[in-house]
């Protein structure tokens, strides 16, 4: 698997801090302990939106999925005896331990309010609200200020390794909606599929829009469920390490994150 792959697999199937054996207590989570896990941000969730949910007590053991979990081409939806539903759908699991779960919010859902519950050998913990949007544009980090980009190849952009003007680099992103073709909820992608929106998305580098032209994919990342990837050409005359948003209608994602790159 390449660098960017890893780290990406470690966004999603690993915790944000250390999370060992559990104690057997109640689950203790809220509304306000629930974030995109691209952007560990609160209320930045939308149908198909890789999701963390932090709390105490959410699982007695932790384990990541790996490729024996995934059966039929779609996410396991119950790992140790927990599962995660949300209008009573249960969501694909990536993750679970007793500090932190991260899931897939099924993407059948309609933007709203909707109710989400842990279940956990039967114990039903709290139910709690949040607010799906039509999209929340979430780009995963290789560290607070930058994001995870590679070339197309899978070679990780660093500031060691910078991308220079004219190249192709290659974003992954969660909550960026609807594809055509369309994927039952928790299925693995086994192809391309472009944004069903993609005459609303745009790219902006340091606040201006890329050329649509330059977009050369936005879409499903074939194999990963819930991920999108957004294959771009730099413009030749490109400032370094520019500021990187992804835009859906009106949702775009959260500003001062930047891409590797050798500015001319």
């Amino acid at each position: 698997m390449k660098a960017a792959l890893w780290l990406l697999a470690a966004s999603i199937l690993a915790p944000a801090y250390g999370a060992g054996e559990g104690k057997r207590e109640a689950a203790n989570y809220s509304s306000a302990s629930i974030v995109n896990a691209a952007t560990n941000l609160i209320g930045a969730y939308a149908p198909n939106t890789i999701i963390t949910v932090y709390g105490e007590g959410l699982a007695y053991d932790t384990k990541g999925i790996s490729s024996a979990d995934i059966q039929s081409g779609r996410l396991p939806t119950v790992i140790k005896g927990v599962r995660i539903l949300v209008n009573n759908i249960a969501a694909g699991l990536y993750y679970v331990s007793p500090t932190q779960i991260n899931c897939l919010a099924p993407g059948n859902l309609l933007p709203g309010r909707v109710e989400l519950q842990l279940v956990h050998d039967g114990r039903a913990g709290p139910a709690v609200r949040i607010t799906l949007r039509a999209a929340a544009p979430g780009l995963f980090q290789l560290d607070a200020k930058t994001a995870i980009a590679t070339r197309p190849d899978g070679t990780l952009l660093t500031r060691e390794a910078r991308a220079e003007g004219g190249d192709i680099v290659v974003l992954y992103a969660t909550g960026l909606g609807r594809t055509v073709p369309d994927f039952w909820y928790g299925e693995l992608p086994n192809g391309a599929a472009w944004l069903r929106a993609f005459s609303d998305f745009n790219v902006f580098l340091n606040g201006a829009a890329v050329d649509r032209r330059n977009i050369l994919y936005a879409g499903a990342a074939p194999g990963y469920a819930g991920l999108y990837q957004v294959n771009l050409r730099l413009p030749e005359e490109v400032e370094a390490d520019p500021e990187i948003r992804l835009a859906l209608g009106e949702e775009i994602s959260p500003a001062g994150i930047a891409i590797p790159v050798r500015g001319r």
